[in-house]
């Protein structure tokens, strides 16, 4: 069974609720959870309202469809335990609240929503739609984050292509220049063996 969460418990219980166990009255199974699912495998109107009779393939979709639809609402859901119903009478006195989706499992592994109570008696949180709209604040200031650096990743590629291509330059401006130099030690060198030449003739003639 999932019931509505009141505002006033809104920070005792944001968190999701452990997943339990229990039987109803007629020894079928209830699994109760906080379990998101997706719920693609199902079909559900997503934009829709719950209904009794509809069908969903696990136990978390149909939480998870619930919490969608809580969300669109304006409240925020809890899922009751077999203590927590046990105690219902002590739970309807803090919050009051009746609205409530109870889905059961069938033979066949699906589960079906036996009842739905869709009103609340408290007014329902306008401001929950702010925190999806907080959300996507975020996302879009990390998209925006994330093109940077990729423009940044860009240039910095760019930079480091040009890098190797001026040092390449210098690589070859330098064997360029030590060609020269080479060429400029040979001329030397020829040119002391022909002084050499000229003194060793003057002193033969002499």
């Amino acid at each position: 069974m999932i019931k509505c969460h009141g505002w006033a418990d809104v920070v005792q219980h944001f968190l999701p609720v452990d997943v339990e166990d229990r039987l109803d009255g007629g020894g079928k199974e209830m699994i109760e959870g906080s379990v998101m699912a997706d719920l693609t495998s199902c079909q559900v109107d997503r934009k829709g309202e719950p209904y009794e009779g509809m069908i969903f393939e696990s136990e978390a979709a149909a939480r998870a469809y619930y919490d969608e639809y809580a969300g669109r609402a304006g409240f925020l859901t809890r899922v009751l335990s077999s203590r927590s119903l046990s105690n219902e009478t002590g739970e309807k006195r803090r919050d009051g609240c009746t609205a409530m989706l109870l889905v059961k499992k069938e033979s066949a592994g699906r589960w079906i929503v036996r009842k739905f109570v869709r009103d609340h008696n408290h007014p329902l949180v306008v401001s929950l739609p702010k925190r999806r709209h907080t959300f996507d604040e975020k996302d879009k200031r990390i998209q925006e984050l994330t093109a940077e650096l990729r423009v940044k990743k860009r240039l910095s590629a760019a930079y480091r292509e040009q890098l190797l291509i001026l040092m390449k330059d210098v690589e070859n401006h330098n064997d360029h220049l030590t060609s020269k130099v080479q060429i400029i030690r040979n001329n030397l060198k020829e040119l002391e063996a022909r002084r050499q030449e000229l003194l060793n003739h003057n002193k033969t003639s002499s």
